[in-house]
């Protein structure tokens, strides 16, 4: 419905607030107005006096007394003068006066509320006006009227003040209705259209809005609104592009693994060889093979990710912990190594629990893996707590620290491995674990002295 358009309701409301605006002004003029209209009536009764007073022993015709009276719109005019109350004109009174007025000194209030007792009223009273009269010509000059005159003329002059109102709220409104139009309503659609427009095809980028909005605040969600179209434009062509360079690297990791394992039988048997030279050269050559199929593997098995929402069930962070230490050790070896945990207390965690698993051993793993190549080896240690919001698992360790390089893509598949033939994959997998259960994942700690990673797990999810 138009009115429930932003057009349709900014007309409705200037209309109301215009007409509102008149009704304020109409009420205070009607007031004016019947005050006036009195005001002409005593000094048309004060020149009828003065008329009278001009001829020989204040007397004149009957006629001329009717006549005068009539002009002056009154029944009986009565003045004092040198504190002497006279009647001076006077005709037959049809009945007695109803109400009495006083317009020396009344308020705005009362001069209000008395015109609007006219013009509410029937009119069919008979009611007296007392005033100053001008130039000092007396000390009060009194007047008995009809009342229905004055309530006629207060009716048309209303008639013509709310006619007039409703000229000018039309007009007004008509000139802020184009004008909201063209100005806010207009850009606002254009607006619309355009996220409208957007949505059914983000990818075409002639979509992307161009600001030209005349007003401040539309241009500025103009403009905002066209930076978020052209990252999100470039996000989705930069995606497609990945998934289209997933596709094609899975399909040669593929091949390409199944290349390698025939090179590395071929390299098993090399090792064999009586050739001084083949036997020196052939564990590079097994090493080089192998990083190239374990990187082909882990590169298949991100492209093939698609983890489950999490399977949220309750169980012991410190049996967890316990897990993983055992399983980790064994690959130690004879590496100067240790890893152990502590978590202060027995803490019940609400998780999927395979997956906290693979999150945390894939942070001990890399940090294992890193030690186990020092000379002089290392400490792990997996600490764990309960906090009123959640709860924090960390891993620290006495390694090297991370490099520069490494900390800016950390979490980043391909991109923020540390050891040499690594490929990242196992960070992004478990930053994207947390993210699932809607925790974090960061580095709270790097230098000479080691690195802490830390996990936070958000409370509410138990079932």
């Amino acid at each position: 419905m138009f009115l429930n358009s932003l057009t349709g309701r900014f007309l409705l409301l200037t209309i109301i607030f215009v007409m509102l605006a008149e009704v304020l002004i109409f009420v205070p003029s009607v007031a004016r107005f019947r005050v006036d209209y009195l005001q002409e009536r005593l000094e048309r009764s004060q020149i009828a006096s003065l008329a009278l007073l001009a001829t020989p022993n204040d007397m004149v015709e009957p006629e001329l007394e009717a006549e005068l009276l009539d002009n002056a719109g009154v029944l009986n005019i009565v003045l004092s003068r040198n504190e002497m109350r006279e009647l001076i004109l006077a005709q037959p009174m049809p009945k007695m006066v109803d109400r009495n007025f006083d317009l020396r000194g009344a308020g705005a209030m009362t001069l209000i509320k008395d015109a609007f007792a006219t013009l509410l009223g029937d009119g069919d009273r008979v009611i007296r006006v007392m005033g100053e009269p001008v130039k000092g010509a007396g000390l009060l000059i009194e007047i008995a009227l009809y009342e229905e005159p004055l309530r006629a003329a207060i009716v048309d002059y209303g008639l013509r003040i709310l006619t007039l109102s409703a000229v000018i709220s039309i007009l007004t409104a008509s000139l802020l209705f184009f004008a909201v139009r063209q100005f806010v309503v207009c850009p606002i659609e254009r607006l619309v259209n355009n996220i409208k427009a957007y949505e059914d095809s983000p990818e075409d980028g002639r979509l992307v809005i161009t600001p030209r909005a005349g007003v401040t605040e539309l241009f500025e969600a103009e403009t905002a609104l066209r930076s978020m179209q052209t990252q999100l434009t470039q996000s989705l062509r930069q995606k497609e592009r990945m998934a289209a360079l997933g596709a094609a690297v899975s399909k040669i990791s593929h091949d390409l693994r199944n290349i390698l394992t025939t090179a590395q039988l071929l390299a098993d048997r090399m090792e064999v060889s009586d050739d001084p030279r083949v036997q020196k050269s052939a564990p590079k050559l097994v090493n080089s093979i192998s990083r190239a199929v374990n990187l082909c593997e882990a590169t298949l098995g991100y492209g093939k990710v698609g983890e489950t929402v999490p399977m949220i069930t309750a169980f012991s962070m410190k049996h967890l912990f316990n897990d993983i230490v055992e399983s980790e050790l064994l690959a130690v070896g004879d590496a100067p190594v240790s890893i152990t945990s502590h978590v202060d207390g027995d803490v019940m965690l609400a998780a999927d629990q395979e997956q906290i698993y693979r999150i945390m051993s894939n942070i001990v793993r890399n940090a294992r893996q890193v030690l186990e190549a020092l000379p002089e080896g290392g400490q792990i240690s997996l600490q764990g707590h309960e906090q009123a919001d959640g709860w924090i698992m960390s891993v620290r360790d006495t390694g090297p620290g991370l490099p520069v390089r490494a900390q800016e893509n950390l979490f980043e598949a391909f991109k923020g491995s540390v050891r040499k033939g690594g490929s990242g994959i196992g960070l992004a997998i478990s930053a994207e674990l947390v993210r699932g259960h809607g925790g974090k994942l960061e580095v709270v700690e790097t230098g000479a002295e080691g690195t802490v990673f830390q996990v936070w797990l958000p409370k509410g999810q138990e079932e």
